[in-house]
């Protein structure tokens, strides 16, 4: 019955766009809020080869937004928790992992070969700004990028467009800032939202709270200090879905 798995989707797109689906090579780079859904929309879609990035393991502050956070994953490495996920949607689906915190010395292993398409979820500004321009750097044919989604709740105000044409995402400012010193002003799509970042506080007692989490998760012991922001996992998971959207359409259309 496996060659049923993907029927409804070879009756929108045909056998010619179910056959590209299931030959494309599309990476993700990080797998947290929004990757965790673009990675979900990708395997459920027929994508054949998935390569998945990411260095931390899920923890209990996940839970109000991530896929793989669940009561038996807690502390599991989230690669081995989204590789095991798309095995159990297609057991046919040809998925590698690399554990690890992307700098830009991973560049020639993540683009060994080159993916159809690139997809960025990383939620951090450095390893985004490394990855971007190592992509840009490569070649890959499609880079799509996921810029802020924390704080926001307005699904109305999502946004698809070259990365020049962002506004209002205070992220997207300072990719864009940082990719022109690079000598990178376009090339590469990106979700993000119209609505104003909002302040989010941590109240009532929560620090407490939110230091003994952040002491146990390495996502808050690599670079520069951050402190929680409110997220939803409503909007998390739009970017997501659409970031996978454009992924699938692109290489459905591809010549």
């Amino acid at each position: 019955m496996r060659e049923y798995r993907f029927s409804r989707t070879e009756l929108l797109f045909g056998k010619e766009g179910m056959y590209k689906l299931q030959k494309a090579f599309v990476t993700v780079v990080g797998l947290g809020a929004v990757g965790s859904y673009v990675v979900e929309a990708l395997v459920r879609s027929g994508v054949g080869h998935l390569r998945l990035i990411d260095f931390d393991v899920i923890n209990i502050s996940n839970f109000n937004r991530q896929l793989y956070a669940l009561e038996n994953t807690i502390g599991q490495a989230k690669t081995k928790v989204a590789k095991e996920r798309v095995l159990s949607i297609n057991p046919e689906c040809n998925v590698e992992i690399q554990e690890c915190f992307f700098d830009g010395s991973q560049s020639a292993n993540v683009f060994n070969p080159i993916p159809d398409v690139l997809i960025d979820a990383i939620d951090s500004l450095s390893p985004k700004i490394e990855l971007l321009t190592s992509a840009y750097q490569f070649g890959v044919p499609v880079i799509i990028s996921s810029m802020g989604a924390a704080t926001r709740t307005d699904p109305f105000c999502i946004r698809i467009g070259d990365i020049s044409e962002t506004k209002e995402c205070p992220l997207a400012k300072f990719v864009r800032k940082r990719l022109k010193k690079r000598g990178i002003h376009n090339g590469i799509k990106c979700i993000f939202s119209l609505e104003r970042k909002k302040k989010t506080d941590v109240i009532n007692g929560q620090e407490n709270k939110f230091k003994v989490l952040q002491e146990g998760c390495e996502y808050f012991n690599r670079g520069r200090k951050r402190k929680p922001l409110g997220s939803f996992a409503c909007i998390t998971g739009i970017f997501g879905l659409l970031a996978a959207r454009e992924a699938i359409m692109s290489i459905i259309n591809k010549q």
